[in-house]
Order: C-alpha cells, then sequence, then structure tokens
C-alpha cells in the first residue's frame, strides 16, 4: 500500500504536504484553543508536522495514518526529534474507513478527502470517531476565482469546475451538512509557492542522483512543464483552506 511514486519523490522532503507555512500550521493550532491532553485524530497524516508540533506546542496526544510508507517513517522520525513519541503515533495504512477505538477531541483530514468519497463523506467518516464537544478539521481547496474553462480547470489539476466550490459556497455546504463553521484558516499565496515550488529541486536533485533510473522521464517531464501551469492556474484560481465545524 503506498501513494504514487510521483508524489513520494517531489515532496520527500515536505514536512507539510499542503499550502499551509508552519506558521499557518501554529496559528491554526492556537485558534482552536487546544488543551493538554486533547486527543487528536489526524487521517492522511503525511509527514505528521500536524501532529507533532501540536503535541510539542500544545500537549495534545494522537494518531496519524497515512498510505504513504516513506511519510509515515518521516512522521515517526519527526516525533523522535521533537520529544513527543510517547504522545503520538503514525500508522500506514488506509485511512478510508478508519474509526478510532476511543472518541476523539479533534477529528481532522487535512487535504485528503478523497478517502471518503469527497468533503461530505469525509466529514461523515470523521463524525464516527468525534467526542462531545469536539471539532471536526476539513482541508479543502477552494476556487479563489471561477475558471472561465473546463480547461482551465484542469490546469489546475481538477477534473472539473464543479469538483471545488467558490469560498462563500463552500462555507455554507457545510451549513447545509448540519455543521457551524467555527474557525477557519486559509493558505496565502506564499504558502503556495513554498509547497509547489519546493517540489522543482527535489525533482531536480533526484534526477542529477538517478539519471538512470525508469522513472527518470517522468520526474523530468513534471519538472519542465509544473513551474509553467502552476504560475499559469494553480496559483491564480485556486485556494486552500483550513474549516475547523462542530455539529448543531
Amino acid at each position: 500500500m503506498d501513494i504514487p511514486r510521483i508524489f513520494t519523490i517531489a515532496e520527500s522532503a515536505h514536512r507539510i504536504h499542503n499550502p499551509f507555512t508552519p506558521e499557518k500550521l501554529t496559528i491554526l493550532g492556537e485558534a482552536l484553543r487546544l488543551e493538554r491532553g486533547a486527543r487528536v485524530l489526524d487521517l492522511g497524516s503525511g509527514s505528521g508536522e500536524m501532529l507533532c508540533t501540536w503535541a510539542r506546542d500544545h500537549g495534545v496526544t494522537g494518531t496519524g495514518i497515512d498510505m504513504s510508507r516513506l511519510f509515515t517513517e518521516q512522521a515517526a522520525l519527526r516525533a523522535e526529534e521533537l520529544g513527543v513519541a510517547h504522545h503520538v503515533r503514525f500508522i500506514h495504512g488506509d485511512a478510508a474507513g478508519h474509526v478510532s477505538e476511543e472518541k476523539v477531541d479533534v477529528a481532522a483530514c487535512v487535504g485528503a478527502t478523497w478517502i471518503a468519497g469527497g468533503v461530505t463523506g469525509t466529514i461523515e467518516l470523521l463524525a464516527r470517531s468525534l467526542g462531545a464537544g469536539g471539532i471536526i478539521l476539513i482541508g479543502e481547496p477552494y476556487w479563489r476565482q471561477l475558471p472561465p474553462t473546463e480547461e482551465v480547470a484542469k490546469g489546475c489539476l481538477a477534473g472539473a469546475i464543479s469538483d471545488f466550490l467558490m469560498l462563500p459556497e463552500l462555507l455554507g455546504s457545510f451549513g447545509r451538512l448540519g455543521y457551524d463553521v467555527v474557525e477557519m484558516v486559509l493558505a496565502d499565496q506564499d504558502g503556495w509557492d513554498r509547497y509547489e515550488a519546493a517540489k522543482w529541486l527535489t525533482m531536480r536533485r533526484w534526477l542529477e542522483a538517478n539519471p538512470d533510473d525508469e522513472f527518470a522521464k517522468e520526474v523530468r517531464d513534471r519538472l519542465t512543464s509544473e513551474p509553467g501551469r502552476y504560475a499559469a492556474y494553480t496559483r491564480e484560481y485556486q485556494g486552500w483552506g483550513v474549516f475547523a465545524l462542530m455539529p448543531r
């Protein structure tokens, strides 16, 4: 079980696998008013930066689950580095359908709502692990401006314009599902640049170290096309944020 190889190559040097900077992750933790000992479930936990830094800064405990073997290994190393390995654990596995044995205070899926077929299914999944008074965190893209054509949407790596909503519509959709939006922290363009542009140097270094790898052509093609694609499409049209929800 693993994610496509292009991601484990391009994002192997990332600590955060979304457009959040460390500063934004700190802001989110502070905004949630996390209490010491709060239990956190993170589905699609990547390299574990959210759980590890919140364990260090707020004293939370928690479990992260991710399909990437590499990222899960990196998460465990990060926990050791920050001295929080006794507070958090990371599982290499499929987060789809996972329900915590013990109810949690924060149930999160930050940027991987595909695990349950989209936002609605992911909220339903997270709600099964949520304790009374708890908070669901959803990380999701939205349109900063509506793409004028389906071709532009696909340039943003969306399947269609309908894949994402404008921010007001996304916020409204949470209400229709029976949730109050109680906080949100949005990525900015600098965060997008750090997420996307950092991949380019990683891919270049990988190509230099692995010129004869059978995957080298795909990495070379991706490195050649990505800067222009990102600048023309994702950077102009797409936003991303984490939304804190509480059931009504």
